[in-house]
């Protein structure tokens, strides 16, 4: 029988896991059904009735409810018959109708192109997914027919119907955990975008059925026995891998002998204990390959798949990948969400497994966010498709859980996923035990902390930049949405003045007549307060505003200094306009005792007086002092030694955080019998320090903590 020959009597047949009321309306939908598509054929040639008896069969394949495989033989009746949601609602409900319409293709006469359409069907899908899962379930198995028949339709719309099957529905069906949809979705899709490399595959796996049969017998048989010595209940297959994935592995440059899991068993037991019992045993006797072992049942993948993974070396030498999951694990590896509905009945059976498909999916939330986001059509399944649905990491908290992000993802973009009042107080963030930037690029498997501050005035403006996920993006441009037009001119006042730090530029220069009015005439403004608000709000980026300045200035500077020139800030003898610059070698703040060394090309370079580079700097040498009502911050530098490097850098950060000091960088500098960090901060003056010093010193495991002088 192929899988397009199904009559109403195979499908009854396939719904013994349901009571006789349930499938007295299942007959209804069928009859109803029937008779609203008598006379209509598909492309074929078949009655059109043959596809939603396929769909539903489909369904009955996952043991979907009644109101799901009712909703699968109706679906097409509202679009392609006289049949009106009223009419629906009468015969069956509203729950039922509401599904049917789910899938019911838009009638919109102000959509013009092609493009529009698409994106506002596939808008609609995606968020009647998020409201019910089983709408998008339905448009799976319906998509799944079409695809089995796609040899029916001109070779262009062919090409049309694969491309979209392959970069939204398969990915749907891969994050919901319905794998057999999943694999023969992508395998159909294959067969019309690249059939010559379909064919290829499926030429080169049926040339070597024959002798890769015999091995993986072979296999089964030692390991079955392996296991009965053992006195362990099983049952083990073989595996096929499918054609797309195979094509996946030959388009990174891998060779169709070289992918291991070419050959391929997999063993099921009843409990989650021997499948490690199993695993045990199998590396005992078979060498393990390293690095190709994976327990997804202690971290489960996002899509709920639970299952021990290994390759070994098996008999003759060859490669075999071995999975071991439990039964409950194999039904859910299937079949993935769908294969809850085995254990719900009763009538809040369908609200309950909406409620673990929200709870336990990730990608569901990200969903329900984007479309609060209020977004295009066409931006929002463009979200969905690139951010949502593919080229994704995983990463973990320090407690094991695990967070899907796209690729490219920042620490700002995770703190926004847990939630906007995290990414709202972010402050800094350690990953695999070290701190790093917020614009560090998340790595697959990378451990995550983020550190946060109540008393952090926002995020800043620069997090636009930084920031990979829509989502991030809109949480912080809905922050900015809210401030006034002040905040934007006092952030804007800040941002540039911390690029002009970064680039080591005096405010005085940039901030000279002549200066500014080249860039205020540049940029079409009338002030300083209107760069300053124009770069609050985002119009220009501080960056772009610094590089108008003459470029031919930064040659002049030194390159181990970091250039802190305030107006009025250094005094130098009797007066306050002398070009002076920080020495980085001890890095003098506002209370430190200081003097100046007069260099031949760069103004003044102040020192701390017990800095150890004094002694070197001979006549040279002339008094300085800081300005007492300074108030701008300089960089300083300590040293921390401790005793162990648990939470060593989360707890720290939070010592300081707790005083709203800000802090640049960490980094471990030495690993012995202790460990010694170097701690950077961005303070106002020796107090500051010192307050920085006395809570650091109350962190555990710190033993010391010192101000860092060369």
């Amino acid at each position: 029988m192929k899988k397009e020959d199904i009559s109403y009597e195979i499908l009854r047949s396939n719904l013994s896991y349901l009571d006789e009321e349930d499938i007295k309306l299942i007959d209804k939908a069928y009859n109803f059904a029937n008779e609203k598509h008598e006379g209509q054929r598909r492309r074929t040639g078949e009655p059109y009735i043959i596809h939603p008896l396929n769909v539903a069969y489909i369904l009955t394949t996952i043991k979907a409810d009644k109101e799901t495989i009712c909703a699968g033989l109706l679906h097409d009746t509202l679009e392609d018959t006289e049949t009106s949601i009223s009419e629906m609602e009468k015969e069956f409900g509203k729950e039922i109708t509401k599904l049917v319409d789910g899938v019911t293709k838009i009638n919109n006469i102000n959509i013009s192109t092609e493009n529009e359409y698409l994106t506002s069907y596939y808008k609609k899908i995606i968020v009647g997914m998020s409201e019910d899962v089983r709408v998008i379930i339905v448009k799976l198995a319906d998509r799944l027919h079409n695809m089995r028949t796609l040899y029916a339709l001109p070779v262009e719309k062919q090409k049309k119907k694969a491309k979209e099957t392959l970069e939204i529905l398969a990915p749907i069906a891969h994050r919901l955990g319905m794998h057999k949809i999943k694999s023969e979705l992508e395998d159909l899709s294959l067969k019309y975008l690249k059939p010559e490399i379909f064919f290829d595959i499926a030429e080169k796996l049926n040339t070597t059925k024959v002798e890769r049969d015999s091995y993986v017998n072979n296999m089964m048989e030692e390991v079955s026995n392996l296991l009965k010595q053992n006195k362990i209940k099983h049952e083990i297959k073989g595996r096929s891998k499918s054609i797309y994935s195979i094509y996946k592995k030959l388009d990174k440059g891998r060779s169709f002998n070289d992918i291991y899991d070419l050959l391929a068993i997999r063993i099921l037991v009843e409990k989650e204990q021997e499948c490690y019992l199993a695993l045990g045993l199998i590396h005992s006797k078979y060498k393990p390959i390293p690095k190709r072992f994976k327990d997804y049942i202690a971290m489960p993948k996002t899509n709920l798949y639970q299952t021990l993974h290994t390759t070994v070396i098996g008999p003759d030498g060859n490669l075999f990948e071995i999975q071991i999951r439990t039964y409950d694990m194999d039904k859910i590896a299937e079949n993935g969400i769908a294969s809850h509905w085995a254990y719900k009945e009763g009538k809040n059976a369908s609200v309950e497994m909406q409620n673990i498909t929200e709870q336990k999916l990730q990608f569901y939330k990200s969903i329900i966010e984007l479309n609060e986001e209020k977004l295009s059509n066409e931006d929002f399944v463009n979200t969905v498709t690139n951010e949502v649905l593919n080229n994704s990491i995983y990463v973990y908290t320090p407690k094991g859980d695990v967070f899907e992000l796209p690729k490219g993802s920042t620490p700002i973009d995770f703190a926004y996923r847990i939630h906007s009042e995290v990414g709202d107080k972010t402050v800094g963030a350690i990953v695999n035990n070290n701190m790093v930037p917020l614009s560090y690029e998340l790595k697959n498997t990378d451990v995550i902390r983020i550190i946060t501050n109540k008393a952090s005035q926002g995020p800043s403006r620069e997090w636009l930049n930084i920031a990979k996920t829509t989502q991030a993006k809109n949480k912080i441009k809905a922050f900015f949405n809210k401030t006034s037009k002040d905040d934007y001119i006092t952030s804007g006042k800040d941002l540039l003045e911390k690029e002009l730090r970064r680039e080591k530029i005096a405010i005085t220069d940039f901030m000279k007549q002549e200066s500014l009015n080249e860039v205020l005439k540049e940029l079409k403004l009338d002030s300083l307060e209107d760069l300053y608000l124009n770069i609050g709000n985002g119009k220009y980026s501080a960056k772009s505003v610094v590089k108008k300045q003459d470029e031919e200035k930064e040659e002049e500077k030194p390159k181990k200094t970091i250039n802190k020139i305030f107006d009025n800030d250094i005094i130098v003898g009797d007066t306050n306009n002398i070009k002076t610059h920080i020495a980085s070698c001890c890095y003098p703040v506002p209370g430190d005792e200081i003097i100046g060394f007069i260099t031949k090309t760069n103004g003044i370079s102040i020192h701390r007086k017990n800095c150890s580079n004094v002694e070197t700097l001979d006549e040279k040498i002339i008094d300085a002092r800081f300005n007492k009502v300074t108030k701008n911050k300089y960089y300083t530098e300590l040293l921390v030694y401790t005793s162990s490097s648990e939470n060593i850098l989360f707890d720290i950060m939070q010592a300081v955080n707790n005083i709203n000091i800000q802090v640049e960088s960490m980094n471990i500098i030495s690993k012995s019998s202790y460990y010694v960090y170097l701690v950077t901060l961005f303070v106002n003056n020796t107090t500051e320090i010192d307050k920085c010093i006395k809570e650091i010193n109350k962190v555990k495991h710190v033993t010391e903590t010192i101000r860092k002088v060369d």
